[in-house]
């Protein structure tokens, strides 16, 4: 049965101290998940992979470093948006001296 989610809107709370999550998936939307991250300075989410996912990030706040599995890094600063495809291994960290706050936006691919 397809799925059916209905139009909605989420009001951030840019002050929030800690993840919130903005979109659950299914059946809230049909494959989509999205949250707000909030990193203090040297912290990180953790190395992960999108695996069949593929992730966007948009920075609202502070600045970072996207670490790709690969070595490579992609700065983060406020309203800058990147992209990680699926498959990817990546690691988000804090490398400013107040909070990193980003919305991820993770969709299957």
């Amino acid at each position: 049965m397809p799925l059916h989610p209905k139009p909605k809107m989420v009001e951030l709370d840019l002050s929030a101290a800690e993840y919130l999550r903005v979109l659950g998936g299914p059946p809230e939307t049909v494959t989509m998940r999205s949250g707000l991250v909030v990193l203090l300075p040297a912290e990180s989410v953790g190395k992960h992979s999108t695996g069949a996912y593929e992730e966007m990030i948009v920075v609202l706040d502070g600045e970072g470093g996207m670490l790709l599995g690969d070595g490579s890094v992609l700065q983060l600063k406020a309203h800058v948006v990147a992209y990680c495809p699926p498959g990817t291994e990546h690691d988000v960290r804090n490398t400013g001296d107040r909070p990193l706050r980003y919305l991820y936006v993770v969709a299957r691919a």
